[in-house]
């Protein structure tokens, strides 16, 4: 007995002892990462007189900001929200130490809806009689977009400005399927719900061909709106360009007044030297993005707890079901969110931020539950991102207010239902299932078998009465007849701009303009803002340390590859009906 106690004590001093060194190993790998990236520097970051805001998006910018360690080279990495970008662009306004803004559009990590809200806040920038400048060695379209507001646009000599129009391309795999001996079973409900087109046809169908063209060109024709408007270029002009692809190189873009001039950096800088008052020999005085962001913050002001607040609740990724990541929208989660926003009396009104394809059907009704309950309380306004569709559109439509931007991807009401029959497969690989069932169809959906007819109706059963219930909240969010909901459902995708005229949106505008309607609804002169979900920047460093190793690693060595590594894990966690896009 006193060997078995002392084998015990012993395993339990032994695991104390790992879990101590564990410990002891995460604190020097985060102290080694946050004095690397200048946490614990003395250095305040100041902006000094004459300087220009230089605005820089080679990182990706999120709707909520994040912080994670790259252990590669153990830097801190964060990612900056449009919230935080739009804010920095409207202090530099009525910043007198801000003279400009420089726009450095080499690289544009932004989605389409963003680009047009940080635009849009721009444009109000000009309005304070300062300069933009923008300068790239390559301008897609989204980017010369971006840059398309700025008083002075430049190329570098031997540079490329994209302007050919917008296309969309769909992979289909019906034929590969049968040639490896897998049979996709499909149930759906919307001629265009054809996220499953690719594994039922070669050919994409009239039904999404039509959709397809008029999202594209409603999306086209705004951004040749914000060109035309600010470069004075007729639409008959750009579509023509467009067409003979007339803008092939540096020399035919500044011809064409697509830029207005062609110039090196140096030469950039140069000018900005000479806007600010700077001598030529001396250094211009620049700051970045994340600087100024950082600059002049109060840290104990934004502590401070408000007695009135508005809530900006970010939904941004895949619905799933549960928790779900920090890359997903899990329904347990931001039911939770959403719920407690909705009974912390210092919440006056609630912005839910979306950004997502839809998901879980299941998942999706689970949040909407929670979107009713918290309209009834206190005013809901919804703020679309780059899209908000399918599940992401279930979610939105309880709102008092929806707010999109002209090139949002939304609606796409509808869902569907995927199996896959691999009996044939399996057979050729030499690989046999045997089942035992304690009743008829407790083996539904096994991939070894094709599916029966009653087991097909059960669940194209399913389908329509979730497809039901999907028009229905529809329709009494947006107090509309489920009849006209079903017209422009059957899974039809709609710009932001065509979702306004047929009743799917109330308003055009970003985050701020969501801000701003939810304050008014509120009768909110002063407030502040609680954003949601809550994290101590401590606690998200250090659950990223452990949780997002593996990833970080595995991002590292795939590159580019990385994203399509990530779709192979969503398929993975894809169960029950969907209400989601493509499209």
């Amino acid at each position: 007995m006193k060997g078995f106690f002392n084998h015990v004590l012993a395993s339990m001093l032994g695991t104390f002892l790992v879990l101590i060194f564990l410990v002891i190993i995460n604190i020097i790998v985060f102290v080694g990462i946050l004095s690397s990236s200048g946490a614990f520097s003395d250095k305040e970051v100041k902006v000094t007189e004459n300087s220009v805001l230089t605005l820089t998006f080679k990182n990706k910018i999120a709707d909520r900001s994040s912080v994670k360690p790259d252990l590669s080279t153990m830097k801190i990495k964060k990612t900056l929200s449009l919230k935080e970008v739009t804010d920095a662009i409207k202090k530099a306004k009525d910043d007198d130490k801000i003279k400009g803004i420089y726009l450095d559009l080499s690289i544009l990590n932004v989605g389409i809806a963003s680009v047009e809200e940080i635009r849009n806040t721009l444009k109000d920038f000009k309005t304070s009689g300062k300069f933009i400048i923008a300068h790239s060695d390559f301008y897609t379209h989204k980017s010369y977009y971006l840059a398309s507001v700025a008083d002075k646009i430049y190329l570098t000599p031997s540079g490329v400005v994209q302007f050919s129009g917008l296309s969309a391309q769909l992979m289909f795999f019906k034929s590969l399927l049968e040639n490896i001996g897998v049979e996709p079973e499909i149930i759906r409900h919307g001629k265009y719900k054809s996220a499953v087109e690719p594994f039922m046809s070669d050919n994409m169908s009239d039904a999404n061909k039509e959709q397809t063209q008029k999202y594209l060109s409603s999306i086209w024709n705004s951004i040749l709106t914000g060109i035309h408007n600010q470069r004075n270029i007729s639409y008959e002009d750009l579509n023509k360009y467009a067409d003979e692809l007339s803008v092939t190189g540096s020399e035919t873009a500044k011809k064409f007044n697509f830029v207005d001039d062609l110039k090196y950096e140096d030469q950039i800088i140069k000018e900005l030297k000479e806007k600010t008052g700077i001598h030529p020999d001396d250094e211009l005085s620049k700051i970045s993005l994340s600087d100024y962001i950082n600059s002049g913050k109060d840290f104990e002001e934004l502590l401070k707890p408000k007695k009135e607040n508005i809530a900006i609740i970010y939904a941004e990724g895949e619905i799933v079901d549960g928790e779900g990541t920090d890359e997903q929208i899990g329904s347990e989660s931001l039911a939770k969110i959403i719920r407690k926003a909705r009974e912390d009396e210092s919440v006056k009104a609630i912005v839910l931020r979306i950004n997502s394809p839809g998901g879980s059907a299941l998942a999706s009704e689970v949040i909407w539950r929670e979107t009713v309950l918290a309209e009834q309380a206190k005013p809901l306004i919804v703020s679309m991102g780059d899209v908000a569709a399918s599940g992401g559109y279930y979610i939105a439509c309880q709102a008092d207010t929806i707010v999109a931007e002209p090139n949002t991807i939304t609606g796409s009401i509808g869902v569907f239902g995927l199996l896959f029959n691999a009996k044939k497969l399996l057979k050729n690989v030499g690989i046999t299932i045997n089942t035992v069932n304690t009743n008829t169809y407790s083996d539904m959906g096994n991939p070894g078998r094709k599916m029966t007819d009653y087991e097909h109706g059960k669940i194209l059963q399913s389908v329509e009465e979730i497809y039901s219930t999907f028009i229905t909240h529809v329709g009494e969010g947006r107090n509309l007849p489920t009849d006209s909901v079903d017209a422009i459902g059957q899974g039809r995708v709609w710009s932001g701009e065509d979702a306004l005229n047929i009743g799917l949106v109330d308003i055009l505008g970003g985050l701020q303009t969501a801000v701003d309607i939810a304050a008014d609804k509120a009768h909110l002169q002063t407030y502040g803002i609680k954003y949601y979900p809550e994290k101590d920047k401590l606690s998200l460093i250090l659950e990223n340390m452990l949780s997002n190793t593996k990833s970080s690693l595995i991002e590292g060595e795939l590159g580019e590859a990385y994203p399509y590594y990530e779709n192979l894990k969503k398929i993975k966690t894809i169960s029950g009906v969907q209400a989601r896009i493509p499209y």
